[in-house]
């Protein structure tokens, strides 16, 4: 891969996840502050992302991959995002401001894989290249925090307006962006795209442990997520969204030592490390404060490179050591559907339940919320210790 190719395609990476980390962190912050939104209602629009996931498959695999050059459907895609992104921020209802995330989520969630798609067919050698261009997605998500932060907007609308502009802006960089015609010769099904082939894998009972445990830890996942921002402003941190990045460098740094520690601790190991961050996350959050718990708030923060690496990015590499050449595809896919769909939908909603719960007049008692997601890692974290039984060499499933 030519070093011009290189550059453009780490600066597409850059603007995707900026546009993400742009609004996706604050939202529950900008919700409740501008459109007095209960935590149900939080939920519900965070629930938008995970639909979105498990439609996109469907568009991607009988549409795109089919029909249109990658890069021209982004292009077409992030302008379209971009218009919605600037009525997210005019919208003052939250019925309408729902219906609104949904069409974006379902313009923005596509545009992921076109992304791989287009810098995959420009490599000559993925497996070294895609992570060095990978990266400059999560600086572009650091990047987006800092600026919300040095411009004073995390609790206005014009964390929307900075999204819609770099959203347009890629879509316009998209129609320059190498060559990616459509490559799919054979017509894409419904079963291939939710990966039923890799069925046979719930055959095999270690994986099928560490499959039903996935879905539940993106319960605690979705209260991060929706909720946390909204936590730290109201516990008095100024530039949350600033320093909330430090969670994304934390996973900048650990994704470092997966494959190392993979092979070094095992599988098991490296899931219980995962599940015991998301724990100590919780209570960190529960009991820190501006005070002299101030030192918990950032560990809470900083914990998100060990809870979402050693659980989810050692969950995609388990489940490719685990699959055989014929359903490796077909298996990422599935997990991805039911973790980031599937799982993320009910925790986006169980997380807004929880939260209007334990709330008065939008006074929400974050103490006994944050117990909430820290008991049901708890129960994964035991259940998973008694009945999760891998070997240390891992066994492709038959």
């Amino acid at each position: 891969m030519k070093p011009k190719i290189g550059i453009i395609l780490g600066s597409m990476m850059f603007l995707q996840y900026y546009i993400w980390g742009s609004w996706y962190v604050t939202m529950g912050t900008f919700m409740t502050k501008i459109l007095g939104s209960t935590g149900i209602q939080i939920g519900a629009a965070y629930s938008a992302l995970a639909i979105a996931t498990m439609i996109s498959p469907f568009f991607i695999g009988m549409v795109a991959d089919r029909y249109f050059a990658a890069q021209r459907v982004m292009g077409v895609l992030h302008i379209t995002g971009g218009v919605l992104l600037f009525l997210a921020s005019r919208v003052t209802a939250n019925g309408p401001f729902y219906w609104v995330i949904l069409l974006y989520s379902l313009a923005y969630m596509p545009t992921i894989a076109l992304s791989n798609s287009v810098a995959f067919r420009q490599m000559t050698d993925p497996g070294r290249q895609f992570p060095l261009v990978r990266v400059f997605g999560t600086v572009g998500w650091v990047i987006a925090g800092f600026m919300i932060a040095l411009l004073g907007i995390e609790q206005t609308p014009y964390t929307f307006y900075m999204a819609a502009i770099v959203s347009v802006g890629l879509g316009l960089f998209s129609f320059f962006l190498p060559d990616t015609p459509p490559q799919a010769t054979t017509p894409s099904s419904a079963k291939s795209i939710l990966g039923i082939d890799a069925f046979i894998l719930f055959r095999d009972k270690p994986y099928l442990i560490f499959f039903i445990a996935a879905i539940f830890v993106c319960i605690p996942l979705s209260f991060y997520f929706g909720f946390a921002n909204l936590y730290l402003n109201q516990s008095g941190m100024e530039n949350a969204a600033g320093k909330m990045v430090m969670g994304q460098i934390s996973e900048a740094l650990f994704i470092l030592a997966i494959p190392f520690l993979f092979n070094r601790i095992g599988v098991k190991n490296m899931l219980l490390i995962g599940m015991t961050a998301w724990i100590l996350r919780y209570l960190c959050f529960a009991f820190g404060n501006m005070g002299a718990n101030l030192w918990m708030l950032y560990t809470g923060i900083i914990l998100h490179g060990v809870c979402y690496d050693f659980f989810f990015v050692t969950g995609y590499m388990y489940t490719e050591k685990k699959s055989n050449e014929r359903i490796k595809n077909a298996a990422q896919g599935l997990f991805t559907f039911v973790t980031y769909g599937l799982g993320m939908f009910i925790g986006t909603w169980f997380s807004g339940f929880v939260t209007t719960h334990y709330s008065v007049n939008q006074v929400y008692q974050w103490r006994s919320i944050w117990f909430v997601p820290a008991y049901i890692a708890v129960a994964v974290l035991i259940c998973f210790i008694f009945f999760f039984r891998e070997k240390k060499k891992i066994e492709i499933a038959q």
